[in-house]
């Protein structure tokens, strides 16, 4: 069955295969909240997991023909699913209505006003930015989000309101299916090189997406992005952090309690009295950017404001876990080059006096390979880098792959491959100084750990 062929409205009955991933968890809130009775497989239970069965879904963890929902009336996959998976080939070979999990947001983004934030980094932010402003303003959304937010705790909003907030995947081309009304592009980086193979093609999926956009539609996108010669003709503003031929940008900044009071050029107009309660200057460009699609739609600066000061972040984005006279520590989901350069920059500029150590574990066998040399140059901003062996997610091992390639490239005093045992071990030889845990693997296994041996130091 085609996309869309299926009606929502007449389905009654909803299963998930994959349905602990941040993106599916949040479609099968969607559709429990609509009534409709959910269940899934996932490979592993997780917090996410347990959630979930809280709210009513049930949730079993092997792949077993037995368990799964005979009498479903479509069925949601991601791609992360290996092709060979026993469930997924029963639905198929029985003709259900199979469906990607992002065939299954455009269907949602056609039928209401979508605001979709893609990106190579940066979208979760923003993404989440953007629906708490116009939830905390009162204008409403609905959100699907790539991430945990910690004002409500989870990663789907629901509303009565039309307007839909949808984080725009570029992974296996999913944002294609989306059709946004207005669109924010933070960054159009390499990679994804397994799906793309080169810069220019992940420069096409990212024009095609934009060229989506409805006509009458607006489009927020970061300056100087490498396909800034080929947008189509429509409304647009370009936002950056502090550059003046940009639209929209900061144009003062100070750091107060860890976090930032700012102003915001807009249109060649000045905005004062901006307070962001939450570390890295990249979140103030983040804000900019939620800020500018908050003033597209109409939202009262003053309630911007109000919703910015209150927003307490995403977890695993620049999360402060822990923090005394001693130590800080922070815990992050950064996985590409650019996004860990941003990271220990932000770190350096709130406490330039304390020493750094990152703890990375590398994402992908591939992205390792292909983006060593930057992996190791914004590593080495740290005063130690500590790295766990490479996470490998959908990937099987790459021969020469390992996280040697990035720690030999890196230039600091101490750099080494340690086991998670090995890592508490050498935090326990510490007196001082900032921690950092970066990573879009199973790293959040270690966070309560340093977090308990960090509490027991103090």
């Amino acid at each position: 069955m085609k996309a869309k062929e299926l009606d929502f409205n007449a389905i009654k009955r909803v299963y998930f295969i994959g349905i602990g991933g941040i993106g599916m968890s949040a479609l099968a809130r969607y559709f429990k909240a609509m009534g409709k009775e959910v269940a899934g497989y996932d490979k592993t239970e997780t917090e996410l997991t347990k959630q979930l069965a809280q709210e009513g879904i049930k949730i079993h963890f092997t792949d077993d023909v037995n368990l799964l929902m005979k009498d479903a009336d479509f069925v949601v996959f991601t791609p992360a699913i290996p092709k060979e998976h026993t469930e997924l080939n029963f639905y198929l070979a029985n003709n259900y209505p199979v469906l990607k999990r992002a065939q299954v947001l455009g269907l949602i983004s056609k039928s209401k006003y979508a605001i979709c934030v893609g990106g190579s980094h940066g979208k979760t932010t923003v993404s989440s930015m953007i629906a708490h402003i116009l939830t905390h303003s009162g204008f409403g959304c609905t959100a699907f989000l790539g991430g945990i937010t910690v004002n409500y705790n989870t990663n789907f909003l629901l509303s009565k309101n039309n307007c839909v907030v949808i984080e725009a995947d570029e992974f296996d081309r999913s944002f294609h299916e989306l059709a946004p009304k207005i669109a924010v592009v933070t960054a159009v980086d390499t990679d994804h090189l397994d799906i793309y193979g080169s810069k220019e093609k992940i420069d096409d999926a990212f024009v095609e997406f934009i060229n989506k956009i409805n006509e009458e539609g607006f489009l927020v996108i970061k300056e100087n992005q490498s396909i800034e010669s080929r947008l189509p003709v429509l409304d647009k503003a370009f936002y950056s952090f502090s550059s003046s031929s940009s639209d929209v940008y900061c144009s003062k900044y100070w750091v107060v309690d860890g976090g930032y009071v700012f102003s915001i050029s807009y249109y060649g107009k000045e905005y004062v009295g901006f307070r962001l309660n939450m570390g890295g200057l990249h979140n103030i460009e983040n804000a900019i950017a939620a800020f500018a699609v908050a003033k597209e739609l109409g939202i009262e600066t003053r309630k911007i404001k109000a919703a910015l000061e209150s927003f307490q972040g995403i977890k695993r984005r620049f999360e402060k876990v822990f923090s005394n006279d001693q130590f800080i520590y922070i815990d992050d989901y950064a996985h590409h080059p650019e996004e860990i350069r941003a990271l220990i920059q932000s770190v350096k500029g709130l406490y330039p006096d304390k020493k750094i150590t990152a703890i990375f574990q590398p994402h992908l066998f591939s992205r390792t390979r292909d983006l060593d040399k930057e992996f190791a140059k914004s590593l080495s901003d740290a005063d130690e880098v500590i790295l766990m062996e490479i996470y490998p997610a959908r990937e099987l091992p790459i021969e020469g792959v390992s996280s040697q390639l990035i720690l030999d490239k890196v230039k600091c005093s101490f750099k080494k491959v340690l086991s998670r045992e090995e890592i508490l071990r050498h935090i326990e030889t510490k007196n001082d100084g900032i921690i950092l845990t970066i990573g879009a693997g199973d790293i959040d296994r270690i966070v309560k750990p340093i977090f308990e041996l960090l509490k027991s130091k103090g």
